[in-house]
């Protein structure tokens, strides 16, 4: 599957996937050129990724079962509601 080269607004959408390891491989080659050629979406990975790390090192604390419920059923319609086409 050939991917179109990506614009960087693009990117920014594909990130978390992209840290995950969670893209088809064309997709992820098509990140890896986009990166490769472009500094400031370089710099923002990587600044996501420091984000990331530096939370991963925070301790754990309980969510309230209710909040937790209330921002499953926030992401799942946001989700939903991203994907559906107009």
């Amino acid at each position: 599957m050939a991917v179109r080269p990506l614009a960087c607004r693009d990117l920014v959408e594909l990130v978390t996937d992209h840290l995950d390891g969670a893209l088809e491989p064309a997709v992820q080659v098509a990140v890896t050129d986009h990166l490769h050629g472009c500094a400031g979406c370089t710099e923002y990975v990587n600044q996501f990724r420091a984000t990331v790390d530096r939370l991963a090192e925070l301790p754990g604390q309980p969510l309230d079962p209710e909040v937790c419920d209330r921002l499953t059923t926030a992401f799942r319609d946001w989700n939903t509601e991203r994907n559906r086409i107009p």
